[in-house]
């Protein structure tokens, strides 16, 4: 795997492993993350998907059944071809990761260091 292909599918990963609901990370989400790579999704793209499915799953009806934990990276793949098909307004990720600040700051945090580094290949 080449070195862009390996630091792509960490970065998903890392984000994956960190998101609300998810119980672990399996042999299939590495390789759904390669994958991803090779179709040439941006990674900017990953993190709404998991970002606006994570909001619909935490910010559901009160009286909707409980959801069963995320058990594969496929989970999110819908939403990512729904983002592909009509991407989200800045502002709207922007409300989006606001809602989730104090009931997934693990998740967050994750976020933020991820663009913070994307932020410093860029300067350099």
């Amino acid at each position: 795997m080449s070195s862009d292909r390996q630091q792509y599918a960490a970065q998903i990963l890392t984000l994956y492993r960190r998101t609300p609901g998810v119980v672990a990370v399996r042999r299939a989400d590495r390789r759904l993350a390669a994958e991803l790579h090779d179709r040439r999704v941006p990674l900017d793209l990953i993190e709404a998907a998991l970002l606006l499915a994570s909001v619909r799953r935490i910010f559901r009806p009160r009286d909707a059944s409980p959801l069963t934990p995320v058990a594969t990276l496929y989970y999110f793949l819908p939403v990512i071809d729904e983002l592909r098909a009509t991407p989200p307004e800045p502002g709207y990720l922007a409300y989006l990761r606001h809602k989730l600040t104090a009931v997934a700051p693990d998740f967050i945090a994750a976020l933020d260091h991820r663009i913070a580094r994307m932020d410093g290949h860029q300067k350099a």
